[in-house]
């Protein structure tokens, strides 16, 4: 399988999934998008995932890749009908290339946290084998709206209702973090957009709090992760053989 992955800062990669990856022998190659390399046609590769970013969607003026972006994403998922996995950004950019809106949170969520999957994610091939609720990191102060037409909401907590996303069997989107490592909250809370959000939710004090509630919660998510990963795996192997 040739995996393309789309990132929109250096800090934000597949995280522990690349240890997956690795062991299974799965070619993936990485776009930094924001430093300039332009938006791939992805015809050479079998599935895409998008990674997490500091960027909101809405704000082309200042990234106008992420118009090609969008453009990209639609072309994998509804001409090409290709297995596709966003994470956090990512996400939201499968909600906007799919139809849907994505604006500010009502209430931004930062920290280590709980999902609870829905009825259709209790059914969801995804989920499959995963404890309900799922325990998480989050970070972000954007979300979607509201579900596109042809997909499914798989997951909610109290201050965002749509933290999962299914469309067709085949493209998903998490809100939230599952690809963590033990360097992830120190290295995103030295990105200045991370570290004001996390000032805003959790004080002054946050960071370190948030380290050692992460260093706690690591084994968990880790395993949540791997779970995930076969998951999806699995479902895209089955639409590329």
């Amino acid at each position: 399988m040739r995996l393309a992955v789309f990132q929109h800062i250096n800090v934000e990669h597949p995280g522990i999934f690349r240890e997956f990856l690795a062991a299974d022998g799965i070619e993936w190659t990485a776009f930094e998008l924001d430093e300039g390399e332009p938006v791939p046609d992805v015809s050479a590769f079998d599935a895409l995932w998008v990674m997490g970013g500091p960027m909101d969607v809405w704000e082309v003026d200042e990234h106008p890749w992420l118009a090609d972006e969008v453009s990209a994403i639609k072309r994998a998922v509804l001409e090409r009908r290709m297995p596709y996995f966003g994470f956090c950004l990512g996400h939201q950019l499968l909600a906007l290339a799919l139809g849907s809106k994505v604006g500010p949170a009502a209430r931004p969520e930062v920290g280590m946290m709980e999902v609870v999957a829905t009825g259709e994610g209790k059914g969801s091939a995804l989920f499959r084998g995963l404890p309900d609720p799922q325990l998480c990191l989050q970070w972000h102060s954007a979300e979607v709206k509201s579900v596109p037409d042809g997909a499914k909401c798989l997951a909610t907590s109290e201050d965002c209702a749509i933290q999962a996303l299914d469309y067709q069997g085949y493209a998903f989107g998490l809100q939230y973090h599952v690809e963590i490592t033990g360097k992830t909250v120190a290295e995103w809370g030295a990105v200045p957009a991370y570290a004001t959000a996390l000032e805003q939710v959790l004080g002054t004090a946050g960071l370190k709090e948030f380290e050692s509630a992460c260093e706690t919660a690591l084994p968990a998510c880790n395993a949540l992760a791997r779970q995930l990963y076969d998951n999806f795996m699995k479902i895209a192997a089955e639409r590329t053989r």
